[in-house]
């Protein structure tokens, strides 16, 4: 194992049996691409080798910081060493950088394939800090690798290779989510989209309700959407989008998540501004829900909730067969609000520009829709939410506001 500062180079070697071993140091100037030269030569004499697991190969030849770490933007790691310790499985790893940077990492271990590799990291870009959440579904060494570039078009270059040792594995049930970005949490890419005060800056969402609400500030210009995601199948009779809600407010964006079952998700937020047809992924999020939740969906939302729409009650997109539900829902610039089901009912609009009304869901198996007009003028009624009936009772989701 071969550490480089700046002026200080530390060889630990642990020869494979007992014998005469010769170790040979070949060097050059680190400002060159100068061929190594020998520079000098050790005999090792060992005469009970170490029986310990293998080190994991590393083809960078180096173990720890690079030496020039500060030349690629990193000024501080929470780790100097070569060796970092893993007592429960887990570890976080946080770089402090002197100007906005991108890392991808690399997870080795002799039991450890490419998929389940990249099952075990998280990773956050902050203006300031990179941030590596590190699981080990295996007891034994592992060697993390860290890759960085500047915001341009620069390579990717390796400038850290920690030996990461690993007491206690964790479950592999408790594993992150396939398919995270390279930015999870807050950060370079959610500001770059003008997303600013995040009520939930770290990547890790941990909820013992099974339910959780994520708030940034945006520009009004900026569209938010959103999608929730879980590796393995689910028991449950509605989509995973149907677990969403994302709400638009004159300055304000809130993604609520309401889960139908324990597990490990994704969550991953999309936006677009005014002037771009296609939505582009900002960030994830990983919720993990250890409890025992069973949320019913929220209503099914259509293209006209918008900016403005703000559903206060019921939440719950399953409602109960042959009951009375007190409906309150804001719908900006709407000339009538009704909700269609067993019958018509016609909401009444409050000082406060909400929209109200007691409605009766009438028999199970039919849909309840909200719908409004957006003109004096306009004859037909545009459906902006539809709610199932069903018989059976469900959790409630409260209301809102």
């Amino acid at each position: 194992m071969m550490t480089v500062s700046e002026n200080n180079t530390t060889i630990k070697v642990r020869p494979p049996t007992t014998g005469l071993f010769d170790l040979m140091i070949f060097a050059r100037h680190s400002n060159t691409q100068d061929l190594y030269s020998w520079v000098c030569s050790y005999q090792i004499q060992c005469l009970e080798p170490h029986n310990g697991e293998r080190l994991p190969e590393n083809p960078f030849h180096f173990w720890g910081l690079h030496q020039k770490v500060r030349d690629f933007g990193i000024k501080e790691s929470s780790h100097n060493g070569e060796l970092l310790v893993a007592p429960q499985g887990t570890l976080l790893l946080t770089l402090q950088t002197s100007r906005p940077l991108l890392a991808m990492y690399e997870l080795v271990n002799k039991d450890l394939d490419a998929a389940l590799s990249k099952k075990c990291l998280a990773t956050q870009a902050e203006e300031e800090k990179l941030s590596c959440h590190v699981l080990c579904p295996f007891q034994g060494y592992y060697r993390l690798s860290v890759f960085v570039k500047d915001l341009g078009g620069s390579p990717f270059k390796n400038m850290a290779n920690f030996l990461l040792r690993c007491l206690k594995p964790i479950n592999q049930n408790e594993l992150f989510p396939s398919g995270l970005s390279m930015h999870c949490g807050s950060g370079i890419s959610s500001s770059g989209h003008g997303l600013s005060n995040p009520s939930h800056s770290a990547p890790i969402i941990t909820t013992k309700l099974g339910k959780c609400n994520i708030t940034f500030h945006t520009p009004t210009n900026v569209e938010i959407t959103a999608s929730l995601s879980k590796d393995k199948a689910i028991s449950t009779n509605y989509p995973l989008e149907r677990h969403i809600l994302v709400t638009h407010l004159r300055t304000k964006v809130s993604v609520c998540v309401v889960l139908p079952e324990s597990g490990i998700y994704k969550l991953g937020l999309f936006g677009r501004s005014e002037d771009h047809k296609d939505f582009v992924h900002i960030c994830d999020y990983i919720i993990r829900c250890f409890s025992d939740p069973s949320w019913p969906p929220f209503p099914r939302v259509y293209s006209l909730w918008r900016r403005g729409c703000v559903l206060l009650e019921p939440r719950a997109g399953v409602l109960q067969e042959q009951s009375w539900v007190r409906f309150r829902v804001k719908v900006p610039k709407a000339y009538q609000a009704v909700v269609l089901g067993q019958e018509k009912t016609v909401l009444q609009q409050t000082p406060n520009m909400v929209w109200e009304g007691d409605v009766f869901t009438g028999a199970a198996g039919t849909q309840v829709k909200l719908a409004a007009k957006f003109s004096q003028h306009c004859s037909s009624l545009e459906v902006i939410l539809a709610f199932e009936v069903e018989g059976g009772s469900h959790a409630s989701l409260g209301c809102s506001g």
